[in-house]
């Protein structure tokens, strides 16, 4: 037998969370056309401006060959007014020419400088352009589902499908969403046990936010947990449960082999002692959780009550039994 006895514990109740990036980018075209490659797949690492994919390029590249082409006209005649107007001002200075020509050579200057600073500036604009022909990583991180082909034709359109994401397994959190009926219970500190579907806990952390407002659709108010695991446990987008922690007290407890259960209803066996014998009497009891290999009872028991722990699939109620320990 097994006295019962007061233990610790937790009055908790378990959600679905989903672990999420604090630093998560979806990655959409910033120009039209053709995708022509893909450089990386679903769950690679990347580095920081590492290239993703490629949209053809070829009529951007020529417009800025065509761009090049005119930026250097315009220098060779910026070049060429610039000697032309520094000739005219030593002539002017020497009393050859009038101080007319000159303020017409330099105005010509002024305009070759002119168009040449625009060719450049234009040059520049589409160079950068052009750089959006290539999409790169924007930090470190994991390449998400890659729903595009090579082939495809992408835009920047706002219904256009995304090209892939790329998430940073680090600063991640668990996002819970928790019945408006305890929202009075809801704060900043409690304790929150992340768990796999088998129960194992894979990180205890606390809640660190509550969203001030209902979320209309789920009613249910969002509250965030941070998590350290890392990248070895918990990844973004990752469904785990979260039983969040709400209070503890003393409850009794009995050892898991004490309880059987028949038609949905748990059972133990309490020795009791009758005319200086003891006997196995059936109880009904409620669980509560379970706190490592015992059951909390929140009613059927006393506190000092002696429950049978081996032997019980061969006990019928009232049947005399001899006390061998506990």
């Amino acid at each position: 037998t097994a006295a019962v006895t007061l233990a610790p514990v937790a009055q908790s109740s378990e959600y679905v969370a989903t672990i999420k990036s604090r630093r998560s980018a979806t990655m959409v075209p910033r120009v039209s056309g053709l995708l022509t490659k893909i450089l990386v797949r679903s769950g690679d690492h990347v580095k920081e401006r590492q290239p993703l994919m490629e949209i053809d390029p070829r009529q951007q590249q020529a417009m800025v060959d065509s761009l090049r082409a005119t930026e250097r006209q315009k220098k060779a005649l910026y070049d060429y007014n610039t000697v032309e107007v520094e000739r005219q001002r030593k002539l002017v200075e020497a009393g050859v020419t009038s101080r007319s020509v000159f303020d017409q050579e330099n105005q010509a200057y002024e305009n070759a400088k002119a168009d040449y600073e625009a060719a450049g500036e234009s040059r520049k604009t589409q160079e950068q352009l052009l750089d959006y022909y290539i999409i790169r990583a924007p930090f470190d991180g994991v390449v998400g589902d890659i729903p595009v082909h090579v082939g495809d034709f992408v835009s920047p359109n706002s219904s256009a499908t995304p090209l892939t994401t790329v998430d940073e397994n680090r600063d991640l959190e668990a996002y819970i969403y928790v019945p408006t009926e305890r929202s009075s219970e809801v704060r900043t500190g409690l304790d929150v046990d992340l768990t796999d579907n088998s129960g194992k806990v894979l990180e205890k952390t606390k809640i660190d936010f509550i969203s001030p407002e209902v979320d209309s659709t789920l009613q249910g108010i969002l509250v965030k947990a941070p998590v350290h695991s890392g990248s070895n446990i918990l990844r973004n987008a990752q469904m785990v449960k979260a039983r969040i922690i709400w209070s503890t007290k003393q409850m009794a407890v009995v050892p898991v082999l004490a309880v059987s259960r028949q038609g949905g209803q748990s059972f133990v066996f309490v020795a009791k002692q009758q005319n200086g014998h003891f006997m196995a009497v059936q109880t009904a009891v409620t669980l509560g959780d379970t706190v490592g290999n015992t059951y909390s009872i929140t009613s059927g028991l006393n506190v000092g009550d002696r429950v049978i722990v081996s032997g019980t699939q061969f006990l019928v109620n009232g049947m005399p039994v001899m006390l061998m320990g506990g």
